[in-house]
C-alpha cells in the first residue's frame, strides 16, 4: 500500500460593510482521522480577531467541530486552517454489492443507528427533497441487472457528461432542481444531484466534504491558493462492500487525491463555517485553498 503525504492550507476570510458583532460561528475545516484511509499528522486553527469564547465538540457525525463567539464589533474575519495529512491508497474493491431489486432487504437487516448506518442516508434531509424530475433522470441509468454499485457509476458518469462546471451559475443556496434544470453549476450541486437520484432508487447516498489535489495543465506552474474545497458523493452498496465514493465533478472513484473533512447527508451537516452575527449591509467572502504533496 502506498500513501502521500500532503500539507494543506486554507485561508476563509470575510469582510462587512458593516462592522459585524454579537457573532458566533461553527468550524469544520479539519481533515479526518480515518482508518486504513487517513491519518491527520498535524493540525492547528487560528481565527483573527480572537475570540471571547471558544469550545470543542463532536457532532452526530464524529466530526470534530469548533464553536466560537465574537462579542465586539469586527469589520473582518479571517480564518485560517493548516494542516499536514497521509492519505493511503485503497484497494480497488470487486463487485459484490446485491442487485437494486435484493438492496432493500440487506438495508433492513442492519439493525444499527451509528453514524455510518445506512438509514440516515435514505429520505429526505436538510437541503435534500426527493423531486419527480431527478427521479426520473436516474431511472434512465437502471436496468434489471445492474448491481447497486454499477448504477452508481452509471449515474456518476452521466452526470459528469450532462452537466457543465460553471462557477458562476449558481450559489451554495441554489437547490438542487434549480441547478438540474440549469445543467450547469459546481462540485456541490453536482454530489446534491447525484445523492437525490441514487436515494430515489433507494440506494443510501450522502455527501462528503473535503480536499482536492489538483494538478496545473502541462507547462503551466501550480498557481498558489488556487485550489478549493470540494465535494463528492458517498454510496452504500450492501453489506459485503459498505460505502464508496464517486466524484461526479470529475467521473472518477475518491482516490489518494480526495481528502475528507466530513461526511454527511447533504451540505447542511458538513457547512465549513456557519453562523449568525448583528449586523446590515453587504459582506464579502474569499478562499484560498493550498493542497501541496511532499516529496
Amino acid at each position: 500500500m502506498t500513501a502521500v503525504l500532503y500539507d494543506l492550507s486554507l485561508r476563509m476570510g470575510y469582510s462587512y460593510d458593516v462592522p459585524a458583532s454579537g457573532a458566533r460561528h461553527v468550524m469544520r475545516l479539519m481533515p479526518l482521522s480515518l482508518t486504513n484511509r487517513q491519518r491527520l499528522v498535524a493540525g492547528s486553527i487560528t481565527i483573527s480577531p480572537t475570540p471571547d469564547e471558544q469550545s470543542h465538540f463532536v457532532d452526530f457525525f464524529q466530526h470534530p467541530a469548533t464553536s466560537f463567539m465574537l462579542r465586539a464589533p469586527h469589520e473582518a474575519l479571517d480564518i485560517r486552517m493548516q494542516a499536514r495529512v497521509q492519505v493511503e491508497s485503497q484497494p480497488i474493491a470487486a463487485d459484490f454489492s446485491p442487485l437494486l431489486a435484493d438492496l432493500p432487504e440487506e438495508i433492513a437487516g442492519i439493525w444499527s443507528l451509528a453514524p455510518d448506518s445506512p438509514h440516515h442516508f435514505l429520505g429526505d434531509s436538510p437541503r435534500l427533497t426527493q423531486t419527480r424530475e431527478i427521479a426520473d433522470y436516474a431511472r434512465g441509468c437502471t436496468k434489471p441487472d445492474l448491481t447497486a454499485m454499477q448504477i452508481a457509476h452509471a449515474l456518476c458518469t452521466r452526470i459528469n457528461k450532462d452537466f457543465t462546471y460553471d462557477p458562476d451559475a449558481t450559489t451554495v443556496d441554489t437547490t438542487p432542481l434549480e441547478a438540474f434544470k440549469l445543467k450547469r453549476g459546481v462540485c456541490q450541486d453536482f454530489t446534491h444531484i447525484m445523492i437525490l437520484a441514487l436515494r430515489s432508487l433507494g440506494i443510501p447516498a450522502g455527501y462528503v466534504s473535503g480536499f482536492l489535489r489538483t494538478i496545473p495543465p502541462p507547462g503551466k506552474e501550480r498557481l498558489e491558493g488556487a485550489d478549493a474545497m470540494h465535494a463528492w458523493v458517498r454510496i452504500w452498496c450492501g453489506e459485503t462492500i459498505g460505502w464508496i465514493e464517486l466524484d461526479p465533478t470529475n467521473d472518477i472513484a475518491a482516490s489518494m487525491d480526495h481528502i475528507v473533512v466530513a461526511y454527511g447527508r447533504d451540505y447542511a451537516d458538513v457547512v465549513p463555517v456557519i453562523g449568525v452575527l448583528k449586523s446590515y449591509g453587504g459582506q464579502r467572502a474569499v478562499q484560498a485553498v493550498d493542497v501541496i504533496p511532499l516529496k
